[in-house]
C-alpha cells in the first residue's frame, strides 16, 4: 500500500480485515501469515486449559475466597460436542457446594472458561477488581468466587440456585474471533435457577484491551445490578441505560475562545 492509500485511514478505526492489498491474483504473503496466526490464536483460546492457580492467587490478593467447580462435561472434546453438559454441575461440584457454610449471598460471581481461556486469563481478575468498589459501596454480600471448568453460561443457574444467590454474574470467555481471541463476556441473571432463558439475562461483551475496558464494564455491571435488585429482574425488560448516567457525571465541556 502507498502512503496515500485511502484504506490506511479506515484501518485505523477497525480490527476488521479490510484493504488487504493484492499480490498478483492472491493476497500478500504478510496477510496470509497474519490470518494463519489469528486462526491459530483462536484455536488456542478454545483448547488451552486455564491456569486456575494464578487466578486463585490474584483473587486472594483482593481478599476474595474461591472454590473450583466443574460442569458435567468430563473433558474438553465432550464440552464442545455437548453444550447441555456444560450447563449443569458435576456431582463432585454439587458436593463441594453443599459443604459450604449456609449463607445466602446477594451476589454470586462465577468465572467460567467458556470458549476462550485467553480471555479469562487476561481479563477476569481486572474486571472483578474494578467491580469490587461498586460491590462494597452497595453493600452486596458475596459468596466465594466460583472457578468453573468446562462451563457454559447457564451453569450460573445451577450453581446460583444451589447456593440461593439473589443474583449472579458469570464472567466467561466468549467465542474467539479472528481479531479478538481474548474477549470476555459478563452475563447477569436475577434469581438464577435451572430453566432460566437467555432472554432473562443481560450481557456485556467484548471486555478486553482494545474493547470495553475493565472499569467501563464494571460500571455497567454495577448499574445493571442495582436496577436488578430494585426491579427484581434482568433480561430483555432491563435495558442498559448506564451511558446516560456516565455522560451526566462528566464535567461540562469548556467552550473554545472565539
Amino acid at each position: 500500500m502507498s502512503a496515500d492509500d485511502p484504506w490506511l485511514l479506515l484501518k485505523r478505526f477497525t480490527d476488521a480485515r479490510i484493504g488487504l492489498g493484492r499480490a498478483g491474483s492472491g493476497m500478500p504473503t504478510r496477510e496470509v501469515l497474519s490470518f494463519s496466526m489469528a486462526h491459530a490464536q483462536a484455536r488456542d483460546a478454545v483448547k488451552t486449559p486455564i491456569d486456575w492457580t494464578t487466578i486463585e492467587e490474584e483473587l486472594a490478593a483482593l481478599g476474595l475466597e474461591t472454590l473450583r467447580i466443574a460442569s458435567a462435561a468430563p473433558d474438553r472434546d465432550t464440552y464442545l460436542r455437548r453444550p447441555d453438559l456444560g450447563r449443569r454441575l458435576s456431582a463432585e461440584s454439587r458436593q463441594a457446594l453443599a459443604a459450604l457454610p449456609p449463607a445466602e449471598a446477594d451476589l454470586l460471581i462465577i468465572i467460567g472458561d467458556g470458549l476462550s481461556s485467553t480471555a479469562v486469563t487476561a481479563n477476569a481478575v481486572p474486571a472483578i477488581a474494578a467491580l469490587l468498589p461498586h460491590v462494597r459501596k452497595n453493600e452486596w454480600r458475596l459468596g466465594p468466587v466460583l472457578l468453573a471448568t468446562q462451563a457454559r453460561v447457564a451453569l450460573c443457574d445451577d450453581a446460583g440456585e444451589f447456593v440461593k444467590a439473589r443474583a449472579a454474574v458469570m464472567l466467561i470467555g466468549e467465542r474467539p474471533g479472528l481479531s479478538s481471541p481474548d474477549s470476555l463476556g459478563a452475563y447477569l441473571t436475577w434469581e438464577p435457577r435451572v430453566g432460566r432463558k437467555d432472554g432473562e439475562r443481560n450481557c456485556i461483551s467484548n471486555i478486553r484491551v482494545g474493547g470495553l475496558s475493565a472499569d467501563e464494564a464494571a460500571f455497567k455491571i454495577a448499574w445493571l445490578l442495582r436496577e436488578a435488585f430494585r426491579r427484581r429482574l434482568t433480561g430483555v425488560n432491563l435495558k442498559d441505560e448506564s451511558n446516560y448516567q456516565l455522560e451526566a457525571s462528566k464535567p461540562p465541556r469548556s467552550l473554545a475562545s472565539p
